[in-house]
């Protein structure tokens, strides 16, 4: 499934989300956050595929339970992952909270001989010139203009450790707040592990320091790490890195399915909101077709 537009922020009291007052709402997260457990130390995920050294200052959530929060949040019913690592002493209710949902795109390993010759500043340009010219056909169907501000963190990849990671800074419709959409990648022998976290711009600092963090302490695990790719047997993706930057997985998987991360900050829901640029997109996969409009709240 392709994509050719954005899932869009929502922001609505979170006893709208759940459909109860105020009063109710802070119960149920109270009754939520009582009954989540929260793993710390090693902690292997699927299947045996990559593994989380975490440390003190992080804790993870299994799907099922990530599930559950992210169902709180507002998000549709239907999402996958392998997991969510919450910053540890702190609600996930909280105001100040933030989160790292953890999906993979088993969709063959990512060749990165294009990662040193990629312009950035260009890619930014070309991109934001985009979203404008998507923006028409976004309002035709009733979503809000977004604007691409910038880069909150310009992109790197790390040859070695075959990481990446970039920030994007996104406006959307009149809004004051800024969306803060900060991504990691590890590249693996037969996809990507995806980590995304959503906060907004002012909790950038914080967000930075823990993503920061976080890229040091997930991997793959033997058989499946990049390195272990079998020429000839394994599959390979039809993108590079700049692809994977701009929206290559989303293009492929369908937004839904990837891009499911949202945070609660003043009882209010902010879900994900990761550009996936329509044209440009076609212009790489040579798709035309877009999936059904999001459902709301979304």
């Amino acid at each position: 499934m392709s994509v050719t537009r954005l899932a869009w922020p929502l922001l609505v009291p979170f006893g709208v989300a759940l459909g109860q007052g105020p009063d109710t709402a802070d119960l149920k997260a109270e009754q939520l956050e009582a009954r989540l457990h929260y793993q710390t130390g090693k902690v292997v995920v699927g299947n045996g595929l990559a593994t989380l050294n975490l440390p003190a200052t992080f804790r993870y959530l299994n799907p099922k339970e990530t599930n559950a929060v992210l169902a709180a949040w507002g998000n549709p019913p239907g999402n996958t992952s392998l997991g969510m690592l919450v910053p540890s002493g702190t609600s996930v209710f909280a105001a100040e909270s933030w989160a790292v949902v953890i999906q993979y795109d088993e969709d063959g390993r990512v060749d990165d001989a294009d990662a040193a010759k990629i312009d950035y500043a260009k890619m930014l340009r070309d991109l934001q010139r985009q979203t404008r010219e998507d923006n028409k056909e976004r309002e035709k169907e009733g979503y809000p203009p977004v604007e691409f501000v910038g880069w909150a963190e310009t992109p790197s990849y790390d040859s070695i450790s075959k990481k990446l990671y970039w920030a994007k800074d996104l406006r959307f419709g009149n809004g004051i707040v800024h969306t803060l959409n900060y991504n990691v990648r590890v590249l693996g022998r037969r996809g990507v592990l995806i980590l995304n976290a959503v906060a907004t711009m002012d909790q950038l600092q914080p967000v930075k320091a823990g993503m920061a963090n976080v890229i040091t302490f997930v991997d793959f695990n033997e058989g499946h790490r990049y390195g272990d790719f079998v020429a000839g047997s394994d599959k390979v993706a039809k993108y590079g890195i700049a692809a994977l930057i701009a929206g290559g997985i989303a293009a492929k998987a369908g937004l839904f399915k990837l891009l499911i991360a949202g945070i609660l900050a003043l009882k209010k829901v902010l879900v994900v909101a990761v550009i996936a640029v329509g044209a440009w997109l076609k212009r790489v996969f040579g798709r035309k077709d877009g999936p059904p409009a999001p459902q709301q709240p979304q």
